[in-house]
């Protein structure tokens, strides 16, 4: 019996090609989005999941509680120990303190090569390793870490820096002024770990490279290279531990108007939760899965209309079995073999695509997934699910319509619409489609919008023709002028400033402020931008109230911004010139002699920030040089001979600023391109069913064309035939699209507080998009059926 169906389903196909053609396609470009999307799911979701008992793995967090609350991953530099000697909540506790972007130098023979691990170092307490599942193939895992000067480092940065020699007892340098000693391998790490440092130095170390960091009294301030790790005890919470976290605050912080609270996250929300820097929040992921149902739902609803239309066709073949003797169910599992053919092809082809998509993917996610077919069983599951559901969801109600026709009917060929579910079914399944196409294409409008408002919005300072140069370790004030002196005498370099960071960063020092010689600190805390004299007109900052700050090398006065003067309840800019501010806990003290106009110190997701610029020499780490940009790559050619002319032993790096600012929306730049690949999936799915529907809607208009024309009807009124039904549905198909987008795209633009309104032409241009692609998906077969001889029209029938 199956060996019939089989049979009769392909010499079904093979009869009706461009049917089956137009079902393939949009089956496997659905298919394919939908193993990719299943993919990349059950890629995030595996994150650090190999680890042994991670449901008792957690890190502490900090909320820190002011005029607002911000959260950070990171905790004040003595809580780990603190937390390890005071109570025995913790099986293992481990402190681990991770420093990016490091240069890195070994010796080789008599040359010394130098690189930048980008993922720099972390100096580690060997506890780390007895928490986390990360295996050491080489080295005694109770010694490797437990001497000054020590580090382990993963298989790949073995190969990397000593090539094919036994690593063990080499040495490296790191920063060219602490040398380690390899004492042991670790297996690289999975592609599903948030962690890929590969360099782990041993913990008493860290006093050598950075000596607050190192402190058991640092309680004063939180830095982000600092985490703690814990290993809870069976059966302890994490709600009992945090508990007895308020002691610390009290003990340690009793006066701070930045009040902490320690929080215990679980290992399996750290890659998830965004408000601690998790990458990928699950709220995306559920709209990857849904938009991937949605193009799997559009590509069956177009099987369900051709298959439907297709119908009369196959009526007398319908009638002729019934009157031979088949039954119901014998018809029905005939037409659902025909479709799992069609979706068995659709799904080997989707499986081509996706592998072939996978490297973009990749690409645009910066992640290494893979296709298995041999060895990932759920994949496969996925797919052959994904058949299945495809198979019974498109094939059920056009084979009960099949099998429910009448035989003298049939035989007849009496059939009309109704009898095969009526125009009205089809109707409200093209609405469908267009309407998740228009959800998607005013879903794009608005992402693109908002990216180019974020991209050319004025930010308060200039970010174009400035070029970004990282101080080289260990540069001190003195050589730090004379580089910037032979930075200015470059004929294309119109401005230079030293500074920590540049006016928008996502990396920042914020900190306590005192104003005016008050009795407490102020409730909000302010972001410190260390800089030169040059900062101001380098960056063409605005003065709204006094004047710049004059060159010094440590605080002798400061300039703050507008938010500043809001914050504490002033009205004018000119009440605050004059007055005394004292930041870090009394270390940095100045009067302010000047009030810069409002610019965006962070993202377009954040608000803007009170800050004081202020000349604090120790803490620059970059150069900001203004170029001509007439002559840009014989100026910076000329950059790099200085640099590294000075500093020879080190790696020269630039960046522009422009660049550095797109950076904030790495993840809506790729929301638009997964957006625009699905909306052009999405529209191409529906032109297909579009294409198929109206070349079936003009055969059976045909000899209705022809009377039409022989008794005057003109081409303009033949077109508005089929044009007046489509466009009642691109309608209404937008009256359902319009308000769900708008509620989806109202939700995701309040996650910047600075944002652009959706307007009325978002709208205007989602639905004139639609109706061009739809005019000219039909356009032909219809321009063609009325241009057709009325003769050749009524003898076809």
């Amino acid at each position: 019996m199956l060996k019939n169906y089989l049979k009769i389903a392909i010499r079904n196909l093979q009869r009706n090609k461009v049917y089956a053609l137009i079902n393939v396609m949009g089956l496997a470009l659905s298919m394919s989005c939908g193993i990719l999307i299943f993919v990349l799911v059950k890629h995030h979701l595996s994150f650090d999941n190999f680890h042994q008992n991670s449901n008792r793995i957690y890190r502490i967090v900090t909320e820190q509680h002011r005029d607002n609350i911000s959260y950070t991953f990171s905790v004040p530099n003595p809580l780990g120990k603190a937390f390890r000697n005071d109570y025995t909540f913790g099986e293992k506790v481990a402190r681990i303190c991770t420093f990016d972007e490091q240069l890195i130098t070994v010796k080789q023979g008599n040359e010394i090569k130098k690189f930048r691990d980008e993922q720099g170092v972390a100096f580690t307490e060997p506890e780390f390793f007895d928490i986390f599942n990360y295996p050491l193939l080489q080295g005694d895992k109770k010694t490797v870490l437990s001497e000054p000067n020590t580090a382990i480092i993963t298989e790949k940065a073995a190969k990397k820096y000593f090539g094919d020699e036994n690593p063990i007892n080499k040495t490296f340098k790191l920063d060219n002024r602490i040398e380690f000693k390899v004492t042991g391998i670790l297996k690289n790490f999975p592609n599903n770990s948030d962690r890929q440092t590969d360099i782990y130095a041993s913990y008493p170390t860290l006093k050598s490279y950075n000596e607050w960091f190192a402190s058991d009294d640092s309680w004063g301030g939180i830095a982000s290279p600092m985490q703690c790790f814990v290993l809870l005890r069976p059966g302890i919470s994490a709600a009992q531990v945090e508990k007895v976290m308020p002691a610390y605050v009290k003990k340690y912080r009793p006066t701070s108007k930045n009040v902490h609270h320690y929080k215990f996250q679980p290992l399996a929300e750290m890659h998830f939760d965004a408000r601690y820097s998790g990458p990928m929040e699950k709220k995306n992921l559920w709209v990857l899965s849904f938009i991937g149902m949605f193009l799997i739902i559009t590509a069956c609803v177009n099987f369900i209309n051709l298959a439907t239309a297709q119908a009369l066709k196959r009526s007398k073949e319908v009638g002729v079995r019934k009157v031979l003797g088949s039954v119901r169910m014998q018809l029905f599992w005939q037409f659902i073999s025909e479709t799992g053919l069609i979706s068995l092809v659709g799904g080997a082809v989707a499986i081509v695509l996706a592998i072939a998509a996978l490297p973009y993917v990749n690409t645009w996610f910066s992640s290494q997934i893979s296709i298995s077919l041999v060895s990932d069983w759920q994949l496969m599951l996925f797919i052959v699910s994904l058949i299945v559901v495809v198979t019974l969801f498109s094939g059920s109600y056009p084979g009960l319509i099949l099998a429910g026709f009448q035989p003298v009917l049939a035989l007849k060929g009496k059939l009309s619409q109704q009898n095969i579910g009526g125009f009205n079914t089809r109707r409200t399944l093209i609405i469908t489609q267009f309407a998740i196409s228009q959800v998607l294409i005013i879903g794009m409008v608005v992402i693109a919008r908002q990216m180019k408002y974020a991209q050319k919005s004025d930010l308060g300072f200039e970010k174009d023709a400035i070029v970004l140069v990282p101080m080289a370790t260990g540069t001190d004030l003195n050589r730090q002028k004379t580089l910037k002196n032979q930075f200015e005498s470059i004929s294309g370099v119109e401005e230079v400033s030293t500074f920590f960071r540049p006016p928008a960063s996502s990396s920042n020092w914020s900190t306590s402020v005192r104003f005016d010689n008050r009795a407490e600190e102020e409730v909000f805390r302010v972001n410190v931008k260390s800089a030169d004299e040059q900062y101001v007109p380098t960056f063409g900052l605005e003065i709204v109230a006094g004047r710049n700050v004059f060159a010094a090398d440590s605080m002798r006065e400061c300039v703050v911004n507008e938010t500043f003067v809001r914050k504490l309840n002033l009205t004018s800019p000119q009440e605050v010139i004059g007055k005394i501010v004292s930041m870090d806990g009394g270390q940095s003290t100045g009067p302010i002699v000047g009030v810069v106009k409002d610019f965006h110190d962070r993202s377009f997701h954040e608000e803007i920030n009170p800050l004081c610029i202020t000349t604090l020499g120790r803490n620059y780490e970059m150069y900001g040089l203004k170029l001509n940009m007439a002559n840009a790559q014989t100026t910076l050619a000329a950059v790099e001979k200085i640099w590294t002319k000075a500093h020879p032993d080190q790696i020269y790096e630039h960046q522009f600023l422009d660049e550095r600012i797109a950076r904030f929306y790495e993840t809506e730049s790729l929301m638009l391109k997964l957006i625009q690949t699905f909306s052009g999936i999405a529209i191409f799915i529906g032109c297909l069913g579009l294409y198929g529907l109206v070349s079936f809607m003009v055969a059976q208009k045909t000899k209705e064309i022809g009377i039409r024309k022989v008794l005057g009807g003109s081409i303009s009124n033949i077109i508005w035939i089929f044009g007046k039904e489509f466009s009642r549905l691109i309608i209404i198909a937008f009256i359902v699209a319009a308000p769900l987008a708008w509620w989806l795209m109202n939700g995701w633009l309040q996650d910047f507080k600075f944002h652009i309104d959706i307007k009325p032409e978002v709208f205007i241009l989602a639905i004139a998009s639609t109706f061009v692609v739809a005019t000219l998906t039909v356009g032909y077969q219809v321009i063609k059926a009325a241009l057709m001889n009325p003769v050749k029209s009524l003898k076809s029938e």
